[in-house]
Protein backbone atom coordinates (compact mmCIF):
# COMPACT_ATOMS: atom_id res chain seq x y z
CA UNK A 1 0.00 0.00 0.00
CA UNK A 2 1.46 3.36 -0.95
CA UNK A 3 1.48 5.71 2.54
CA UNK A 4 2.99 9.39 1.85
CA UNK A 5 4.01 11.92 4.75
CA UNK A 6 2.51 15.34 4.64
CA UNK A 7 2.82 17.57 8.00
CA UNK A 8 3.21 21.32 8.73
CA UNK A 9 6.22 23.35 9.74
CA UNK A 10 7.47 22.36 12.95
CA UNK A 11 5.87 24.46 15.91
CA UNK A 12 6.47 24.46 19.97
CA UNK A 13 5.46 21.77 21.75
CA UNK A 14 5.32 23.09 25.03
CA UNK A 15 3.22 26.01 24.03
CA UNK A 16 0.54 23.42 22.42
CA UNK A 17 0.40 21.48 25.62
CA UNK A 18 0.30 24.47 27.98
CA UNK A 19 -2.45 25.27 25.54
CA UNK A 20 -4.27 22.27 26.13
CA UNK A 21 -3.92 22.15 30.17
CA UNK A 22 -5.87 25.39 30.31
CA UNK A 23 -8.52 25.00 27.68
CA UNK A 24 -8.97 21.11 27.88
CA UNK A 25 -11.32 19.27 30.23
CA UNK A 26 -8.42 16.68 32.28
CA UNK A 27 -9.51 13.67 32.18
CA UNK A 28 -6.83 11.98 30.55
CA UNK A 29 -3.14 11.95 31.96
CA UNK A 30 -1.30 12.33 28.22
CA UNK A 31 2.16 11.78 27.12
CA UNK A 32 3.56 14.89 26.76
CA UNK A 33 4.31 15.35 22.71
CA UNK A 34 1.90 16.51 20.30
CA UNK A 35 1.63 14.62 17.26
CA UNK A 36 1.28 16.37 14.09
CA UNK A 37 1.38 13.48 10.96
CA UNK A 38 2.09 10.16 10.13
CA UNK A 39 3.59 8.12 7.19
CA UNK A 40 2.92 4.06 7.17
CA UNK A 41 3.98 2.76 10.78
CA UNK A 42 5.78 6.01 11.85
CA UNK A 43 4.27 9.12 13.83
CA UNK A 44 6.11 12.64 13.74
CA UNK A 45 5.56 15.38 16.21
CA UNK A 46 4.64 19.29 15.72
CA UNK A 47 8.50 19.58 16.29
CA UNK A 48 9.35 16.70 13.47
CA UNK A 49 10.34 14.06 15.96
CA UNK A 50 9.90 10.57 14.04
CA UNK A 51 8.31 7.93 16.12
CA UNK A 52 7.56 4.32 15.64
CA UNK A 53 3.78 3.71 16.06
CA UNK A 54 2.68 0.16 18.10
CA UNK A 55 -0.40 1.49 19.51
CA UNK A 56 -2.46 2.21 16.19
CA UNK A 57 -4.81 4.89 17.99
CA UNK A 58 -5.47 2.03 20.22
CA UNK A 59 -5.73 -0.55 17.31
CA UNK A 60 -7.71 1.71 15.19
CA UNK A 61 -5.29 2.69 12.37
CA UNK A 62 -5.03 -0.68 11.23
CA UNK A 63 -4.19 0.31 7.63
CA UNK A 64 -0.98 2.88 9.06
CA UNK A 65 -1.40 6.31 8.24
CA UNK A 66 -1.46 7.97 5.11
CA UNK A 67 -2.88 5.69 3.14
CA UNK A 68 -3.44 7.20 -0.39
CA UNK A 69 -6.85 5.43 -1.43
CA UNK A 70 -8.52 5.65 1.68
CA UNK A 71 -7.76 9.31 2.06
CA UNK A 72 -9.09 9.75 -1.55
CA UNK A 73 -12.09 8.22 -1.13
CA UNK A 74 -12.49 10.22 2.18
CA UNK A 75 -11.97 13.65 0.41
CA UNK A 76 -14.23 12.23 -2.83
CA UNK A 77 -17.38 11.64 -0.21
CA UNK A 78 -16.68 14.94 1.45
CA UNK A 79 -17.02 16.90 -2.16
CA UNK A 80 -20.15 14.84 -2.22
CA UNK A 81 -22.68 14.09 0.65
CA UNK A 82 -21.46 13.92 4.13
CA UNK A 83 -24.51 14.04 5.79
CA UNK A 84 -28.16 13.84 5.76
CA UNK A 85 -29.46 12.18 8.62
CA UNK A 86 -31.23 8.38 8.86
CA UNK A 87 -34.91 9.90 7.19
CA UNK A 88 -33.26 8.74 4.45
CA UNK A 89 -31.25 6.25 2.53
CA UNK A 90 -27.85 6.26 1.54
CA UNK A 91 -25.45 4.72 -1.18
CA UNK A 92 -22.09 4.30 1.25
CA UNK A 93 -24.64 3.03 3.93
CA UNK A 94 -25.98 0.26 1.74
CA UNK A 95 -22.78 -0.59 0.36
CA UNK A 96 -20.91 -0.71 3.97
CA UNK A 97 -23.44 -2.79 5.46
CA UNK A 98 -23.87 -5.34 2.60
CA UNK A 99 -20.04 -5.59 3.29
CA UNK A 100 -19.53 -5.61 6.73
CA UNK A 101 -22.20 -8.38 6.69
CA UNK A 102 -19.89 -10.56 4.22
CA UNK A 103 -17.39 -10.30 6.33
CA UNK A 104 -18.77 -10.59 9.86
CA UNK A 105 -21.06 -13.29 8.87
CA UNK A 106 -24.20 -11.45 10.50
CA UNK A 107 -27.43 -10.66 9.06
CA UNK A 108 -28.49 -7.29 10.19
CA UNK A 109 -26.33 -3.83 10.70
CA UNK A 110 -27.04 -0.80 12.97
CA UNK A 111 -24.00 1.62 12.32
CA UNK A 112 -23.20 4.21 15.40
CA UNK A 113 -20.48 6.10 16.52
CA UNK A 114 -17.81 4.28 18.44
CA UNK A 115 -17.81 1.29 20.79
CA UNK A 116 -19.27 2.16 23.96
CA UNK A 117 -22.78 3.20 21.61
CA UNK A 118 -22.47 -0.19 19.91
CA UNK A 119 -22.54 -1.76 23.00
CA UNK A 120 -25.49 0.60 24.42
CA UNK A 121 -27.23 -0.63 21.01
CA UNK A 122 -26.36 -4.28 21.92
CA UNK A 123 -27.79 -3.99 25.81
CA UNK A 124 -30.89 -2.46 24.05
CA UNK A 125 -31.17 -5.03 21.80
CA UNK A 126 -31.16 -8.19 24.54
CA UNK A 127 -33.23 -6.60 26.82
CA UNK A 128 -35.97 -5.77 24.12
CA UNK A 129 -35.57 -9.67 22.83
CA UNK A 130 -36.27 -10.48 26.08
CA UNK A 131 -39.54 -7.75 26.70
CA UNK A 132 -41.09 -9.24 23.66
CA UNK A 133 -40.88 -12.92 24.90
CA UNK A 134 -42.73 -12.15 28.34
CA UNK A 135 -43.37 -8.50 29.20
CA UNK A 136 -41.42 -7.88 32.03
CA UNK A 137 -38.58 -5.44 32.52
CA UNK A 138 -36.38 -7.15 35.07
CA UNK A 139 -33.75 -9.00 32.73
CA UNK A 140 -30.45 -9.83 33.88
CA UNK A 141 -27.31 -9.18 31.78
CA UNK A 142 -24.10 -11.99 33.07
CA UNK A 143 -21.08 -9.74 31.89
CA UNK A 144 -17.21 -10.64 33.01
CA UNK A 145 -14.54 -9.46 35.73
CA UNK A 146 -11.90 -7.62 34.26
CA UNK A 147 -14.20 -6.33 30.96
CA UNK A 148 -14.29 -3.41 29.13
CA UNK A 149 -16.89 -2.43 27.47
CA UNK A 150 -17.05 1.51 27.21
CA UNK A 151 -17.58 4.55 29.45
CA UNK A 152 -20.77 5.40 28.72
CA UNK A 153 -23.60 4.53 31.44
CA UNK A 154 -25.13 1.47 29.85
CA UNK A 155 -21.73 0.40 28.65
CA UNK A 156 -19.92 1.03 32.35
CA UNK A 157 -22.47 -1.08 34.13
CA UNK A 158 -21.22 -3.96 32.49
CA UNK A 159 -17.60 -3.21 32.31
CA UNK A 160 -16.02 -5.38 35.09
CA UNK A 161 -13.76 -2.92 36.87
CA UNK A 162 -15.47 -1.57 39.94
CA UNK A 163 -12.85 1.53 40.25
CA UNK A 164 -14.52 2.64 36.63
CA UNK A 165 -17.93 2.18 38.05
CA UNK A 166 -17.65 3.16 42.04
CA UNK A 167 -18.10 7.09 41.44
CA UNK A 168 -21.41 6.98 38.90
CA UNK A 169 -23.62 4.93 40.16
CA UNK A 170 -26.25 4.01 40.22
CA UNK A 171 -25.58 2.59 36.46
CA UNK A 172 -28.37 0.71 35.01
CA UNK A 173 -29.33 -2.15 37.11
CA UNK A 174 -29.82 -6.21 37.07
CA UNK A 175 -26.17 -7.11 35.94
CA UNK A 176 -24.07 -10.17 37.52
CA UNK A 177 -20.16 -10.47 37.10
CA UNK A 178 -18.63 -13.99 36.28
CA UNK A 179 -15.09 -14.31 35.77
CA UNK A 180 -13.95 -14.70 32.42
CA UNK A 181 -12.83 -18.68 30.83
CA UNK A 182 -14.80 -20.15 34.34
CA UNK A 183 -17.86 -21.85 32.53
CA UNK A 184 -19.02 -22.86 36.52
CA UNK A 185 -18.82 -19.39 37.46
CA UNK A 186 -20.91 -18.11 34.79
CA UNK A 187 -23.44 -20.89 35.34
CA UNK A 188 -23.84 -19.73 38.55
CA UNK A 189 -25.31 -16.48 37.29
CA UNK A 190 -27.73 -17.59 35.40
CA UNK A 191 -31.60 -17.10 36.39
CA UNK A 192 -34.87 -17.46 35.14
CA UNK A 193 -34.13 -13.44 34.28
CA UNK A 194 -30.91 -13.67 32.23
CA UNK A 195 -31.60 -12.30 28.96
CA UNK A 196 -27.87 -12.12 28.08
CA UNK A 197 -24.10 -12.76 28.23
CA UNK A 198 -21.77 -10.62 27.08
CA UNK A 199 -18.05 -11.04 26.96
CA UNK A 200 -15.04 -10.07 24.35
CA UNK A 201 -13.26 -13.39 22.86
CA UNK A 202 -9.91 -11.55 23.37
CA UNK A 203 -10.16 -9.38 26.79
CA UNK A 204 -8.13 -6.03 26.02
CA UNK A 205 -8.34 -3.41 28.72
CA UNK A 206 -8.64 -6.34 31.10
CA UNK A 207 -4.88 -7.68 30.10
CA UNK A 208 -4.78 -9.39 26.68
CA UNK A 209 -6.74 -12.42 27.78
CA UNK A 210 -8.17 -14.71 25.18
CA UNK A 211 -11.35 -16.87 25.95
CA UNK A 212 -10.84 -20.85 25.70
CA UNK A 213 -12.70 -22.48 22.97
CA UNK A 214 -14.43 -24.98 25.28
CA UNK A 215 -15.49 -21.74 27.50
CA UNK A 216 -16.82 -20.08 24.50
CA UNK A 217 -18.85 -23.17 23.20
CA UNK A 218 -20.08 -23.85 26.54
CA UNK A 219 -21.50 -20.69 26.52
CA UNK A 220 -22.78 -21.06 23.24
CA UNK A 221 -24.95 -24.40 24.26
CA UNK A 222 -26.16 -22.84 27.72
CA UNK A 223 -27.53 -19.66 25.61
CA UNK A 224 -29.32 -21.82 22.56
CA UNK A 225 -30.85 -24.53 25.90
CA UNK A 226 -32.16 -21.53 27.35
CA UNK A 227 -32.90 -18.96 25.34
CA UNK A 228 -30.51 -16.51 26.34
CA UNK A 229 -28.73 -14.19 23.93
CA UNK A 230 -24.57 -14.04 23.24
CA UNK A 231 -23.14 -11.31 22.44
CA UNK A 232 -19.21 -10.23 21.19
CA UNK A 233 -17.75 -7.55 21.86
CA UNK A 234 -15.30 -7.35 19.10
CA UNK A 235 -14.22 -3.44 19.44
CA UNK A 236 -10.90 -4.27 19.53
CA UNK A 237 -10.54 -7.60 18.91
CA UNK A 238 -11.94 -7.36 15.46
CA UNK A 239 -11.36 -6.18 12.38
CA UNK A 240 -8.54 -8.72 11.36
CA UNK A 241 -6.73 -8.33 14.76
CA UNK A 242 -6.48 -11.63 16.20
CA UNK A 243 -5.56 -13.08 12.03
CA UNK A 244 -9.52 -13.57 11.78
CA UNK A 245 -11.69 -10.84 10.50
CA UNK A 246 -13.87 -11.31 13.94
CA UNK A 247 -12.49 -13.32 16.62
CA UNK A 248 -15.39 -15.50 17.09
CA UNK A 249 -14.79 -16.74 13.36
CA UNK A 250 -11.20 -18.37 15.38
CA UNK A 251 -13.59 -20.22 17.91
CA UNK A 252 -16.08 -21.27 15.39
CA UNK A 253 -18.96 -19.85 17.79
CA UNK A 254 -21.24 -17.67 16.40
CA UNK A 255 -22.87 -15.11 18.82
CA UNK A 256 -26.28 -13.71 18.63
CA UNK A 257 -25.02 -10.10 18.76
CA UNK A 258 -21.86 -8.36 17.83
CA UNK A 259 -20.54 -5.28 18.36
CA UNK A 260 -17.51 -3.51 16.32
CA UNK A 261 -15.97 -0.37 16.11
CA UNK A 262 -11.90 0.61 15.84
CA UNK A 263 -10.47 -0.33 13.16
CA UNK A 264 -13.91 -0.58 11.13
CA UNK A 265 -13.46 3.29 9.99
CA UNK A 266 -9.74 3.13 10.71
CA UNK A 267 -9.81 6.77 11.95
CA UNK A 268 -12.99 7.87 11.20
CA UNK A 269 -15.23 8.04 14.64
CA UNK A 270 -18.14 4.77 13.25
CA UNK A 271 -19.24 1.71 15.16
CA UNK A 272 -21.56 -0.91 14.32
CA UNK A 273 -23.76 -3.51 16.67
CA UNK A 274 -25.04 -6.46 14.16
CA UNK A 275 -27.38 -9.80 15.13
CA UNK A 276 -28.91 -12.51 13.15
CA UNK A 277 -32.33 -12.67 11.54
CA UNK A 278 -33.75 -14.48 14.52
CA UNK A 279 -32.71 -11.80 16.78
CA UNK A 280 -33.67 -8.81 14.39
CA UNK A 281 -37.22 -9.76 13.96
CA UNK A 282 -37.74 -10.25 17.33
CA UNK A 283 -36.10 -6.67 19.61
CA UNK A 284 -35.70 -3.31 17.53
CA UNK A 285 -38.59 -2.09 16.33
CA UNK A 286 -38.77 1.40 14.71
CA UNK A 287 -38.65 3.81 17.29
CA UNK A 288 -36.77 1.94 19.64
CA UNK A 289 -32.97 3.33 18.97
CA UNK A 290 -31.66 5.69 16.77
CA UNK A 291 -28.64 8.12 16.46
CA UNK A 292 -28.28 11.31 14.44
CA UNK A 293 -24.58 11.00 13.26
CA UNK A 294 -24.52 6.80 12.85
CA UNK A 295 -24.54 5.54 9.45
CA UNK A 296 -23.62 8.87 7.43
CA UNK A 297 -21.93 8.61 4.02
CA UNK A 298 -18.64 9.52 5.10
CA UNK A 299 -18.18 7.10 7.97
CA UNK A 300 -19.77 4.56 5.91
CA UNK A 301 -17.31 5.41 3.04
CA UNK A 302 -15.02 4.72 5.14
CA UNK A 303 -16.13 1.81 6.34
CA UNK A 304 -16.67 0.68 3.05
CA UNK A 305 -12.92 1.55 1.88
CA UNK A 306 -11.73 -0.30 4.78
CA UNK A 307 -13.30 -3.11 3.39
CA UNK A 308 -12.21 -3.36 0.51
CA UNK A 309 -8.38 -2.55 1.19
CA UNK A 310 -8.44 -5.45 3.56
CA UNK A 311 -9.31 -8.02 0.85
CA UNK A 312 -7.75 -6.19 -2.35
CA UNK A 313 -4.33 -6.02 0.48
CA UNK A 314 -4.78 -9.35 2.01
CA UNK A 315 -4.57 -8.23 5.87
CA UNK A 316 -6.24 -11.18 7.10
CA UNK A 317 -3.03 -13.25 5.48
CA UNK A 318 -0.51 -10.77 6.96
CA UNK A 319 -1.69 -10.66 9.74
CA UNK A 320 -1.32 -14.83 10.40
CA UNK A 321 2.12 -14.18 8.87
CA UNK A 322 3.66 -11.08 10.55
CA UNK A 323 1.87 -12.09 14.03
CA UNK A 324 3.93 -15.77 14.79
CA UNK A 325 7.07 -12.97 15.18
CA UNK A 326 6.08 -10.74 16.97
CA UNK A 327 4.46 -13.31 19.53
CA UNK A 328 8.61 -15.21 19.11
CA UNK A 329 10.52 -11.98 19.22
CA UNK A 330 8.79 -11.08 22.87
CA UNK A 331 8.74 -14.45 24.52
CA UNK A 332 12.59 -14.02 23.63
CA UNK A 333 12.28 -11.04 25.77
CA UNK A 334 10.54 -12.23 28.59
CA UNK A 335 12.97 -14.90 28.93
CA UNK A 336 15.86 -12.20 28.90
CA UNK A 337 14.00 -10.37 31.49
CA UNK A 338 12.89 -10.99 34.87
CA UNK A 339 10.71 -8.62 35.30
CA UNK A 340 8.66 -9.92 32.85
CA UNK A 341 6.32 -12.68 34.11
CA UNK A 342 4.20 -13.71 30.71
CA UNK A 343 3.26 -12.97 27.26
CA UNK A 344 -0.01 -13.38 26.18
CA UNK A 345 -2.83 -12.51 23.68
CA UNK A 346 -3.96 -13.02 20.01
CA UNK A 347 -2.55 -12.19 16.52
CA UNK A 348 -1.22 -8.75 16.78
CA UNK A 349 -2.98 -8.45 19.95
CA UNK A 350 -0.30 -9.32 22.42
CA UNK A 351 0.91 -8.04 26.21
CA UNK A 352 4.08 -8.59 28.48
CA UNK A 353 2.81 -8.86 31.70
CA UNK A 354 6.09 -6.99 34.32
CA UNK A 355 6.01 -7.81 37.52
CA UNK A 356 5.79 -3.68 38.09
CA UNK A 357 3.86 -0.34 37.03
CA UNK A 358 4.97 -0.02 33.24
CA UNK A 359 3.74 3.75 32.85
CA UNK A 360 8.26 4.28 33.20
CA UNK A 361 9.15 1.68 30.38
CA UNK A 362 6.78 3.41 28.31
CA UNK A 363 8.13 7.12 28.66
CA UNK A 364 11.28 5.16 28.03
CA UNK A 365 10.75 3.73 24.50
CA UNK A 366 8.72 7.32 23.77
CA UNK A 367 12.35 8.79 24.12
CA UNK A 368 13.74 6.45 21.90
CA UNK A 369 10.89 7.07 19.32
CA UNK A 370 8.57 3.97 20.02
CA UNK A 371 5.17 4.45 20.53
CA UNK A 372 3.76 1.55 23.22
CA UNK A 373 0.45 2.04 25.60
CA UNK A 374 -0.35 -0.60 28.85
CA UNK A 375 -3.33 -2.35 29.53
CA UNK A 376 -3.66 -1.92 33.19
CA UNK A 377 -0.70 -0.52 35.58
CA UNK A 378 1.96 -3.70 34.58
CA UNK A 379 1.05 -4.57 31.17
CA UNK A 380 2.39 -2.97 27.95
CA UNK A 381 -0.10 -4.06 24.94
CA UNK A 382 0.90 -4.21 21.55
CA UNK A 383 -1.33 -3.39 18.98
CA UNK A 384 0.24 -1.88 15.94
CA UNK A 385 -1.32 -1.23 12.70
CA UNK A 386 -2.14 -4.20 10.92
CA UNK A 387 0.97 -3.62 7.66
CA UNK A 388 3.37 -4.08 10.26
CA UNK A 389 6.14 -5.57 8.85
CA UNK A 390 9.18 -7.93 10.92
CA UNK A 391 11.22 -5.60 10.19
CA UNK A 392 9.00 -2.89 12.38
CA UNK A 393 9.20 -6.33 14.70
CA UNK A 394 12.81 -6.04 15.13
CA UNK A 395 13.53 -2.23 15.51
CA UNK A 396 10.58 -2.38 18.41
CA UNK A 397 11.97 -5.29 19.86
CA UNK A 398 15.66 -2.93 20.06
CA UNK A 399 14.03 0.36 21.52
CA UNK A 400 11.89 -2.00 24.08
CA UNK A 401 14.47 -3.53 25.88
CA UNK A 402 16.96 -0.35 25.92
CA UNK A 403 13.69 0.96 27.84
CA UNK A 404 13.51 -1.72 30.04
Amino acid sequence: MENRREGNATMDMKAIIEQAERDLLHTYNRYQIVLDHGDGMYLYDCEGRKYLDFCAGIAVFALGYGNEEYNNALKGQIDKLIHTSNYYYNVPAVEAARKLKAASGMDRVFFTNSGAESNEGAIKAARKYAYRKDGRTDHEIIAMNHSFHGRTMGALAVTGNAHYREAFEPLIGNVRFAEYNDFDSVQSCVTDRTCAILLEPVQGEGGLVPARSDFLRNLKALCQERDILLIFDEVQCGMGRTGYMYAWQRYGVKPDIMTTAKALGCGVPVGAFLMTEHVAAASLEAGDHGTTYGGNPLACAAVEKVLDLFEKHHIIEHVREVAPYLEQRLEEVKDRHGCIRERRGAGLMQGLVFDRPVRDIISAAMERGLILINAGANIIRFVPPLIVTKENVDEMISILEESI
